[in-house]
This record gives C-alpha cells, structure tokens and sequence, in this order.
C-alpha cells in the first residue's frame, strides 16, 4: 500500500493566475485559429482578384467585338433602309404598270392622245376624238369597271377635227 502525502499547503489562485492560466494555455489556440482565418481570407482574396482580372478581361473583349460589329450593324441598317424605299419604289412602278396597262387595254382605236400626266394613282389625259359617241362609250366604260374611283371630266371643247378633251382619273384600284 502505497500513501501519498503532500505536506505543500493548497495555494489560493488568484484572478491574475486564473487569466494567466488561460492566456496561456487556450490564447494560443485563439491565435492559431485566427491566424488560420487570415490565412484563408488572403488566399480567397487571391481568388476574388483573379475573377475581377478575368471579367475586366471579358469586359473588354467585348467592347473590342461591339466595336468591330457596330459598323456592320449601321451598315445593315442603311442598307435595310435603301431595301425598304427600293420596295416602295418597285411597288409604285408595279401600280403605274398596271394603270398604263388598264387603260391601255380599254382605250379606244379612234381616239388620238396627245398628252398624259401621271402621279401617283392618278392621270390627266388630253386627247381628241373623232366620234363623240367612242368618247362617250370609253367614259361609260371606266365608270362601269370602276378601276378608277373618280372618273371626270375636265374640259370638252368640239373643234375642227372632232373633239379635244381633258379627262382626269383618280385613286387607281389595282386587281
């Protein structure tokens, strides 16, 4: 049998050796793990630097090809707007055609034209006829097709080799 007798009498510890006590026994844990911390709060900033790099990059590449493509996407435009007035153009001399044609194909034999005016869906025609009645007969027959929405007209003057006249046709229906 063994007896263990320690003769030291218990010390009393103070506040100072119980905050002693700590600091150096668990502080340098604190430390540690703190110093851990920054560590990886450095190399996470490390990271954060190079995506900023990166997009910075990216940023760039991408003025560079807007840049590169503006022109193009201007020149795409003018010419979508040349496509566009070429279209109004062809569309317009496609209803002049058809007018030219329509009264081309009703107009009598025996009438001489001596001056036409076109707008847009419009024409003044002057002429003479030799026969009132082939007048008569052609005015009755562009009311009757309607092709014209306005059929008149201006001025009928009888002179010595028949009768001159000016005749106006409005708003041309195409079809």
């Amino acid at each position: 049998m063994k007896y263990k007798i320690n003769l030291l009498p218990e010390k009393q510890t103070t506040f100072l050796d119980r905050i002693m006590y700590f600091s150096l026994n668990y502080l340098r844990y604190i430390i540690v793990i703190t110093q851990l911390v920054v560590i990886g709060v450095f190399f996470y900033r490390f990271q954060i630097d190079q995506r900023i790099i990166d997009l910075k990059e990216s940023v760039d590449q991408k003025k560079e090809i807007v840049e590169i493509v503006l022109p193009l996407l201007q020149e795409a435009s003018r010419i979508d707007k040349k496509s566009v007035e070429i279209d109004k153009i062809l569309k317009r001399q496609e209803k002049f055609d058809s007018m030219i044609k329509y009264l081309l194909s009703v107009f009598p034999e025996t009438v001489t034209l001596t001056n036409l005016e076109s707008a847009e869906d419009s024409m003044k025609i002057t002429g003479n006829a030799v026969d009132a009645k082939q007048l008569q007969t052609f005015y009755a027959l562009l009311k009757k097709e309607g092709r014209f929405g306005i059929v008149e007209f201006k001025s009928i003057r009888k002179s010595e080799a028949g009768y001159n006249f000016i005749m106006t046709l409005d708003k041309f229906k195409s079809g």
